[in-house]
């Protein structure tokens, strides 16, 4: 009986596993993404509290164009907050995906 010289081969294939920890940078990618959802989120809450002022304001005045924009800005201040969460849920949940594969 003759053993095939590929199958010794095939046999040490079975335990290769991908190796994340080989791939460097996780930790500098965490601290870049933390500064970035800081930044976002002082633009968020900047954003909210002037559009909240325009829309008190102009509403008190009657101007109610100026109101429905300052109003408009509140939810989209509001939406770039939530976004920005997620987005670091998301990469939050792809790095510890990556430590279980």
């Amino acid at each position: 009986m003759r053993i095939s010289p590929v199958l010794p081969l095939i046999r040490l294939a079975e335990n290769v596993y991908p190796n994340i920890d080989s791939v460097g940078g996780r930790g500098t990618l965490i601290g870049i993404v933390g500064a970035l959802l800081t930044i976002t989120l002082i633009i968020a809450v900047l954003m909210m509290v002037i559009s909240g002022i325009v829309w008190a304001v102009s509403s008190s005045s009657g101007n109610f164009q100026a109101a429905a924009k300052g109003k408009v800005g509140v939810f989209v201040a509001l939406g770039g907050a939530v976004l920005a969460g997620a987005g670091v849920a998301w990469m939050n949940f792809l790095l510890n995906l990556g430590d279980t594969l």
